[in-house]
C-alpha cells in the first residue's frame, strides 16, 4: 500500500486504466445529480414541501440572484416558467442525466454540458460584496466563485471525463460501440486538471476559513492549505490525495444524522461523493508530472515554454 502511494508517478496510462478512471469519475459525478435531482424533485412535487423549496432557492441567500430571476421568470421566458416549474424541470434533468452517467449513457455529451453548467451555478448565486452593505441583509457576503468553489472543481472533473470517454461497463460501449478510451493516454494533462480540481477546494477552504458560506471541511486551515499546495504542486500527490480523501470522508461521516431521512443525509454530502472518487483516483494513479515546481527547477525552459522547435 505504501509503495503504491509513494511509487513513481505515471505519465502514460493504458486504455484499461483510463476506462477504470472514467468509470469511477462518472459514478462519483453521476451520484451528485441522482441524489440532488431526486431530493429536489421529490420536494417540488410535494404539496407539503414545494413552497419551502421555492422559498429556499429564491431567497436573498438562496441560489438564484435578481438577474437570473428576471431573466427566467419575466419576459420573454416568464410566460412559460415559474420558479416551481423551473425547479421541477431542473431537478428532473439532474435525476435523469445522473442516472445516465451512472449507466454510462451519453457520457461525453453530458460531461461537456455539465462542465459549463456548473459555472452557471456560480454566476447565478446572489452575493453582496460591496463595502458598507447593511448588516441586516441576509445573503452571501463572500465572492460567488469562492462560495461555489466545489462546483468549479466538479467542472474540471467533468472535463477529464469528457476526454477519457465513457469508461468500463458503459451503455455507450454496449449500444453504440462508442466511448472507448485511446490505447494510450497521456496522463500528465488530465492528472493536472484532476489534482487542481481538488486542490482549489482545499486552498479556498484553508485560506478563507471562517468567511461566510466558504466550505471548510475541518477547522484546520493550515492543514487544508498544505494538502491543497501539495496537490497543486504535483509532488507527493498520492500522499496528499490520501489525506484529502480522509478529510472529505471525515467531513461526510460528521454530516450524517440519524434523525433525518436517508435522502436528506445523502443530499447533505452529494458533492463530497464526487470528491471521494477524485481523491481516490489521485491516490492510485497520481496527478501526472505536468507543471511540477521541482521539474521546473531542473528544466525551466521546457516547463514555461514547452518543447523547443527544430530549425
Amino acid at each position: 500500500m505504501f509503495s503504491k502511494i509513494l511509487g513513481d508517478v505515471p505519465t502514460d496510462i493504458n486504455s484499461v486504466r483510463a476506462d477504470m478512471i472514467a468509470l469511477v469519475l462518472r459514478c462519483g459525478l453521476g451520484s451528485v445529480f441522482v441524489v440532488g435531482g431526486w431530493w429536489k424533485l421529490s420536494r417540488a412535487l410535494s404539496s407539503e414541501h414545494a413552497d419551502a423549496l421555492v422559498s429556499r432557492y429564491m431567497a436573498s441567500d438562496g441560489y438564484i440572484n435578481s438577474f437570473f430571476e428576471h431573466y427566467l421568470f419575466s419576459d420573454p421566458l416568464g410566460g412559460f416558467l415559474t420558479p416551481l416549474s423551473f425547479l421541477i424541470l431542473l431537478s428532473a434533468f439532474e435525476l435523469v442525466s445522473g442516472l445516465a452517467l451512472l449507466a454510462g449513457l451519453f457520457v461525453r455529451i453530458l460531461s461537456f454540458f455539465y462542465a459549463f453548467l456548473m459555472w452557471a451555478f456560480v454566476v447565478a448565486l446572489p452575493v453582496v460584496t460591496a463595502p458598507g452593505y447593511s448588516t441586516d441583509l441576509v445573503s452571501h457576503f463572500s465572492p460567488a466563485l469562492l462560495v461555489q468553489i466545489r462546483d468549479v472543481g466538479l467542472s474540471g472533473m467533468f472535463l477529464v471525463l469528457f476526454h477519457l470517454g465513457s469508461g468500463s461497463g458503459s451503455l455507450d460501449r454496449k449500444l453504440f460501440h462508442r466511448g472507448a478510451a485511446p490505447e494510450q493516454v497521456n496522463w500528465n494533462g488530465y492528472g493536472l486538471l484532476l489534482r487542481l480540481s481538488v486542490a482549489l477546494v482545499f486552498l479556498v477552504g484553508g485560506f478563507f476559513a471562517g468567511y461566510g458560506h466558504i466550505k471548510t471541511f475541518v477547522p484546520m486551515p493550515l492543514m487544508l492549505v498544505g494538502i491543497g499546495v501539495l496537490l497543486a504542486s504535483g509532488h507527493l500527490t498520492r500522499v496528499a490525495g490520501l489525506a484529502a480523501f480522509a478529510v472529505v470522508a471525515w467531513y461526510s461521516v460528521g454530516k450524517l444524522n440519524l434523525d433525518v431521512s436517508f435522502w436528506n443525509n445523502l443530499n447533505a454530502i452529494k458533492r463530497e461523493l464526487a470528491y471521494l472518487a477524485a481523491t481516490g483516483l489521485l491516490v492510485f494513479f497520481g496527478g501526472g508530472r505536468a507543471f511540477r515546481p521541482g521539474d521546473g527547477l531542473r528544466t525551466p525552459g521546457f516547463m514555461l515554454l514547452g518543447i523547443p522547435t527544430v530549425r
